[in-house]
């Protein structure tokens, strides 16, 4: 998991995989986004950037209130959806 958080295109492949395994077994579009909305959060407690990219994002979470967050969490299943 580490190589995953070191590197953003690797980061962003992750999700785009479990995205796409969550949308396999069914999960709606909006139970997804509730996911990437908790693994926001545990990230944002619980791991330290590794690298600009994901500085950026915390520092934009951080100033989020919860629902700029939940919109935040959309933003980047687009982002590895689009990819």
């Amino acid at each position: 998991m580490s190589t995953v958080l070191t590197n953003f295109d690797t980061w962003k492949q992750f999700l785009s995989d479990r995205v796409e395994q969550a949308k396999s077994i069914g999960l709606s579009e909006d139970s997804i986004a509730k996911l990437a909305f908790e693994i926001g959060s545990f990230l944002d407690e619980k791991v330290d950037p590794k690298n600009e990219q994901q500085r950026a994002l915390k520092e934009i979470w951080d100033v989020g209130d919860e629902e700029e967050r939940k919109t935040i969490a959309r933003l980047m299943i687009k982002l590895v959806q689009k990819s």
